[in-house]
């Protein structure tokens, strides 16, 4: 792919970014599909998982503009990719374990991670032919269907029409308040409050019992900061660097908030195996897992500061309001995708 300056790419209404973004995040999914089902390297798994989940933000995203095929829709594109999703989260927890746990444990508990290790490969083929299963199925075939068909005769709502920089503040506006009025924001703080700068001061047992009884929470958050930073991607090129840190720091907060959850997942998991014992027959694992979420805690302290700042969170609002129209290098997208756009203005495809 190459990038597509701004004097060779002039279209600029909602609609038509709409197509491109759909066909640049479509197209990043199939191009990994046969490396999943090849699945010689768990990146091809991953790689297509980031392909759908950023597809399903531009047809959540540019749902206004578009009459997509029910095949197509974001729902159905979500149902694939959650299968997908139970063996990514097996693949990541595998690694963890290998390559970040193993390491720090005594012989004696080592041997018995290497059985989780077993357990958990035994579990990982049978999820996997389940993904193949779907891959090769009729349903994954329908959705692909309805993709290239739309692709190809693409058909939108009056809404297309609009100028991209008139509707974007509509668009990012409510998710951003979706994401600041979260309940997540109020973890470690005062019951009631709203979000405000810094939280309650917390020792580390303090903090295993907030997480102990509130760790749904932060995750939830985290969902809420996955779907900001990817909304907020779909519309980079139209804001400057200050928007560019702000989405950064939208990404390390969901960051931040996924090591949380990961070590809850793994200790959910080592239960499963485990029952009861599984602190006494693996002491050391317990207490790394406590030091892990004591430093991610730490690190999510300066980013709750500064998110739940008024200041901060006006300044974004404010920045939203005010997009430009590129005038250097715009998103990469395949040459055949821009000849489509402007081969075929918008206005000639709306729905009756």
């Amino acid at each position: 792919m190459k990038q597509i300056a701004s004097d060779e790419f002039a279209t600029n209404t909602f609609g038509d970014w709409a197509y491109i973004a759909i066909a640049q995040h479509y197209r990043k999914m199939l191009s990994h599909e046969a490396g999943v089902l090849a699945d010689r390297d768990p990146e091809e798994l991953h790689q297509m998982r980031v392909g759908m989940r950023r597809l399903r933000t531009a047809l959540a995203g540019f749902a206004p503009a578009l009459s997509l095929p029910e095949t197509a829709v974001e729902k159905a594109v979500g149902k694939i990719a959650r299968v997908l999703g139970k063996l990514r989260d097996i693949d990541v927890l595998g690694e963890t374990l290998k390559t970040e746990y193993r390491p720090q444990l005594p012989k004696t508990e080592r041997k018995e991670l290497d059985r989780i290790l077993k357990a958990l490969a035994k579990e990982r083929r049978k999820v996997f032919k389940t993904v193949k299963k779907l891959l090769q199925g009729k349903t994954y075939r329908k959705l692909k269907k309805g993709f290239e068909s739309w692709l190809a005769n693409p058909k939108y709502s009056a809404l297309a029409c609009v100028s991209i920089e008139h509707i974007l503040p509509d668009l990012l506006l409510p998710r951003f308040g979706q994401f600041f009025l979260h309940p997540g924001w109020t973890v470690g703080g005062n019951i009631g409050d709203i979000p405000r700068e810094g939280l309650l001061p917390a020792d580390p047992h303090t903090v295993r019992q907030i997480l102990a009884r509130q760790e749904k929470k932060l995750h939830d958050l985290r969902k809420e900061a996955k779907h900001t930073r990817y909304q907020m991607e779909l519309f980079v090129q139209f804001y400057g660097g200050e928007y560019r840190d702000y989405l950064k720091d939208t990404k390390q907060i969901q960051s931040v908030l996924g090591d949380i959850q990961d070590s809850f997942v793994l200790k959910e998991f080592l239960n499963r195996f485990f029952g009861k014992s599984f602190k006494t027959r693996l002491p050391a694992l317990a207490k790394h897992l406590h030091k892990i979420r004591w430093q991610k805690w730490n690190a999510w302290q300066a980013l709750h500061h500064k998110f739940a700042s008024p200041k901060m969170r006006q300044s974004l609002r404010t920045l939203a309001q005010y997009p430009q129209i590129p005038q250097g290098d715009l998103i990469a997208v395949p040459s055949e995708d821009i000849a489509r756009v402007q081969d075929a203005p918008v206005s000639t495809r709306i729905l009756p």
